[in-house]
Order: C-alpha cells, then structure tokens, then sequence
C-alpha cells in the first residue's frame, strides 16, 4: 500500500497482550484514515449503550494518508471514542509531532481496549510494541510524564500521555501529546485514566511510501507556492500573532462570548487579545510537523505570581478562561493555561465550567461554604485556583470536573450550561453568526467549532463569503462544510492551511486540492466527488452512531439563552439564533427524515447499509 502504512496495532490492555492487523485496502479507501477510521472502527466494536469509562469503551487513535508526508500541515491524528462528558462520540484531533511518528513507526491506527489492572504504558519502536508497567509515572504531570518516558525509552521519542485530570476521570480531561497540543475535546484523557493507560512514546525511524511522488511533489509545491505569494511581504497573522488574533474579528462582529455568554463584546478584549500576547510574552512561534504557519506559541510570564513558562494560550483558550469569565488578566489567563496543560484539561470545557459557576454563584444557586471561595467576574486569581483544583478533583473542583451542564443540573438550571449535546460551545456566539448555531447544534459530538467551521465564510469571508446574520442559506453551507471537515480530518492535514489553499468555492466547497494531495499519496485515484461523498459517509455513521445511544432530533438544540435571548448589544443586537427555521432544511439536505434519522436511500448511496 501507498500513502497507508496497511497496519494496524490492536491493544488488549485487559490481557496484556499487542497483536498486528492488516488494513483492509477496501476499508482504506471507503474511509480514508483519521477520522473516517475512527468512526469505523467504533461502529464495529463498541456497543453505543456502553459505560464510556468502562472496559467495553475503545480509543482508536488514528492517522490519515497524509499525516507525516510533506503535505502542508500533515501533522494529525484523531482520537475517537464514546465521551464521558456527553455519551455522544469524540473524535478528538490534534497536531504536533507525535502523529508523523507514529505514521514513520509503520502504523496507521492503534486501537485500544480492555482495562489494566494497574497503570501502564506503550511502548512503540518502529514495529515492536510492548506495555510496560506506568506505576512510578501516575500522578505525574503531562510535562513530567514526557520527561520521564523519553528518559526510559528513547530521548527522541514523541509521546501522547495523560496528566492527573486523566488519572481521576475528570470528563474533560486531555490526551495531551508533544507536551503542550491536545486531544483535548470531551474527555478523552479520562478514558485512558479509567483504562489505567497513562500514554503513549513512540519512535519511528521509516518514510510514508507514495504512490506518485513526482505528482505528490508537484501538487504539493503548488499549494506552497500559493501560500509563500500570499504571505511573501509580511508574515500570516497566525504567525505574528497566533490564533488569538481572532478576537478582533469575533469583538468587531459582536459574537465574542462574555460571562458565560450574557454579551457579544468584552471590554477588556485589547488587554488578552494576539497582540498583546505577542508584546508581553511571546517567546517564539511553534509550527507542528510539516507546517508552513507556525501559529503555535512559546510564551514566558517573567515576573510576578504567574511567572512561568510554557505554550499558549490560543484564540479558544483566551474566549473561555478570558472574555466568558470576564478575566482581562492576562497573566492569570496564562497561567490557568499552563496548568490546563500541565494537569491535562481542555481548556474550553474547563472556562465552560467556570463561567457556568461564576453565573451560578452570582445568582445564589452556589454558595460560599459550596465553592470554598467567592465566585466573582473577572477574578484571575480564582480562575487558576479552580483550574488547578479541577486538575485534581480538589474540594469544589471536584464538582467542576463533571463539567458545567452537570454542576447546573444539580443546583436546579442546567439553561445556565452553555452546550450542545453537554459539549461547551467554542468561542462564537451564535445569535451573531447563525451558521455556527446550527453547526453546534448538529455536530456528532456536541458543541464544537471543528467539526465544520462557519466562520471561515461568516466572518473571514474563506473560501466564500456569507452573511453571518442570514439563517435561510446556512442549511446547506453547513451540511458541505461539515462533510470537507471530515474529508480533512481523515486525510491528516489541519483545517488551518486547507480550507485556504486545498478547498475551492466551487459547488459550495469542494476539496479539489485534497484530492490531488491523495491520490499522488495513495494512488486510488479518487474524484474530488468520491472524496466529498466519503466526507458524507463519515458525517452520517457518526450520525447513526450517537442515534443507537439515545441521541435525536431533541439534542439538536442549543439553550434558551441562545434561541430566546436577544443579544443585549452590539452588532448583533436584538438577535437570537434561528435554529428552528434552519433544522428542518438541514435535514432535508442531508437526507434525513423530520426527526433526524438518515433514510435507507441516503444510506444506501453512502454504502452504510
């Protein structure tokens, strides 16, 4: 095989014991890698019905095609498994370095199962595998944890490993690889803790065989190309800046998320927002394995009680520890960002929780003697006390880890819960950009901006342009969109570079430049729509996946906030997310019936039947 490495590393951690599998070619190409693996492999082997934080729940942690080539961003993998936050799926996705390595060790996925009886690592050199006990390492931190399994298995390994959030099933807590990139969305670091697998190190010394590699070659340094006259006379934003520079475009549309998403607009938003960052301290930008962006950042808090180091914060990491708990500290944001590292924990879903409790405690429904503190608006030194009490299920942060619709649940208003399918929203508003109000509602996994983008054209106009105000043509933007983000998330590559340079306008979104990258990996030789019909195939087994656990067209929803409340101010003033009036088209253009559910004729086309 080309561009696939045609095996795959199956894990028993009940029994100990690591067995080698062929990669169906005919699995290969119906599903691509990554995600659409992922998603495979789940359908399969896990019953939908099961505890996520018991032994039948599997990891499956994937690579696609692309993922360690020269492809631009070819750098990801996706971790996919039943949530412990939502009892939806995740399929979490991360870059950095450890997932080229484990393509260069010759595997495509590893799938993990069973329990061990006590912690344990993988140990993964080229083709040899084998667990070795992880007793000494529990309870260590990620950064500690990377340290000590490069030192005992090789200084050049890349590892993927849980903090203590892990060990102590936190639901949101982190798969936490190369240190600081993250696995991080809805809880896949508290399934390898209820596993007792603390991670993952691997070497991998080998090269992804293409297929075509004068074509593969070509394709690619054409879209390099594209992006070095693009950005020839001043560097990207994303480099200068990170992904923090966004607050500008989400402050300036009014659907930057403030306490708890009461207001569209912070007005501390030019005290935590990219360039400041980068004036105060910013060390240098970090780019993942084959990436031309480097919007990654090394930042230092030199003085003070936050001083440290470490990577961070992003633009999503800024919106929930910042704007939604009203903090423009930014050296307390920092350092509550380190700590998430650190400790392993997603950064949204734990500002989610804060902001859910601020609000809580600002109503009466959380008391003093309850929290052990005062839960105030803005209050820095309270957002990293909590976080790192969350870390740790420490007095209330114990209440916190259970993420923020069950901590409104149980004081009696679980509208204050900020979620779509218990998933914490990203950071857009969507009474401001209506797109992304159907995109959570809709996502397989909850509440997430990754699982198709509407602001790329609602608010930077990429690759097309669309209102964010108008509801009436979202319906079938979201639907494609949806399925190229699949298309991406199976092939490795990150959204970042793709949806600028490997996705075109026409038809609504086609991944033409993906397709070339493929086939000159692979050489199957797809259509650009036979990779958009797999994108579709891997949007609607997710779909049927989350309807066998329960899921329907009453978890389409968003809260009451978002489909009742007027925006208080601001540029999108006065409105409220159209969800209702989008849902019934949405489905149509997806094929489904009224309540959701594919029919046998679109399943049909899809070969899911």
């Amino acid at each position: 095989m080309y561009g696939w490495c045609g095996r795959i590393l199956r894990v028993d951690l009940t029994r100990g014991r690591i067995t080698t599998e062929a990669l169906d070619p005919g699995i290969a190409r119906d599903w691509i890698g990554g995600r659409g693996f992922g998603i495979h492999y789940l359908r399969r082997e896990v019953p939908p019905a099961c505890d996520p934080l018991g032994p039948e729940n599997k990891v499956v942690l994937a690579t696609g095609p692309l993922t360690g080539t020269a492809a631009p961003t070819g750098a990801r993998y996706v971790a996919t498994t039943r949530s412990p936050l939502t009892g939806a799926i995740t399929c979490s996705n991360s870059g950095g370095f450890f997932p080229a390595e484990l393509k260069k060790s010759g595997w495509d996925a590893v799938i993990v199962e069973g329990s061990a009886p006590a912690p344990v690592y993988l140990w993964i050199d080229g083709e040899r595998a084998e667990l070795r006990p992880a007793g000494h390492f529990w309870g260590k931190t990620t950064h500690e944890t990377d340290d000590l399994l490069r030192a005992e298995t090789h200084a050049e390994a890349k590892t993927a490993v849980i903090g203590p959030a892990g060990e102590r099933r936190v639901r949101f807590a982190a798969l936490m690889n190369d240190r600081d990139r993250a696995a991080g969305r809805a809880g896949v670091g508290a399934v390898f803790g209820a596993k007792h697998l603390k991670g993952i190190a691997v070497r991998g010394e080998g090269e992804v065989a293409l297929a075509d590699p004068a074509a593969f070659k070509a394709a690619n340094a054409a879209f390099r190309g594209r992006f070095k006259e693009k950005t020839r006379d001043n560097p990207p934003p994303l480099r200068l800046h990170g992904t923090a520079i966004t607050v500008v475009g989400t402050q300036s549309h009014g659907v930057f998320p403030t306490r708890n998403f009461r207001e569209g607009q912070f007005e501390g938003w030019e005290a935590i927002y990219g360039e400041t960052l980068t004036r105060k301290y910013l060390v240098r930008p970090k780019a993942c394995f084959s990436c031309p962006i480097a919007c990654g950042r090394v930042t230092r808090i030199p003085e003070g009680p936050y001083r440290g180091e470490g990577e961070g914060p992003e633009y999503e990491t800024v919106y929930a520890l910042g704007s939604n708990c009203g903090v423009d500290d930014l050296a307390a944001l920092t350092k509550a960002n380190y700590l998430c590292n650190e400790l392993g924990l997603d950064t949204i879903s734990m500002g989610g929780a804060i902001a859910c409790a601020m609000e809580l405690f600002e109503r009466g429904l959380l008391t003093e003697a309850e929290t052990g503190m005062a839960l105030r608006w803005g209050d820095g030194a309270a957002l990293v006390e909590l976080t790192r009490r969350t870390g740790l299920r420490e007095g209330f942060g114990d209440l916190l880890a259970e993420g923020s619709l069950r901590l409104a649940a149980r004081c009696g208003a679980p509208e204050l819960a900020m979620v779509a399918k218990g998933l914490d929203f990203a950071g857009y508003d969507p009474r401001g950009e209506q797109g992304m109000g159907l995109a959570y509602a809709t996502s397989p996994i909850g509440g997430s901006h990754m699982r198709g983008d509407p602001a790329y054209f609602e608010l930077l106009g990429v690759p097309v342009a669309a209102d964010p105000h108008s509801w009436e043509d979202k319906p079938p933007l979201i639907a494609k969109w949806q399925d190229v983000f699949c298309v991406i998330d199976a092939a490795g590559l990150c959204v970042f570079f793709s949806v600028r340079y490997l996705v075109e306008p026409d038809l609504m979104i086609r991944p033409v430049g993906i397709t070339e990258l493929l086939n000159g990996a692979t050489g199957a030789g797809y259509t650009p729509e036979e990779v958009e019909r797999i994108g579709e195939r891997i949007f609607n087994a997710e779909r049927l996946y989350i309807l066998a656990a329960g899921f329907g067209r009453k978890d389409d929803t968003l809260p009451p906030r978002i489909l009742k409340e007027p925006m208080p101010s601001g540029p999108a003033k006065g409105l409220v997310c159209r969800l209702e009036e989008m849902l019934g088209p949405y489905y149509r253009v997806r094929g489904w019936s009224a309540e959701g559910v594919p029919t046998r004729e679109k399943l049909a086309s899809l070969g899911l039947l």
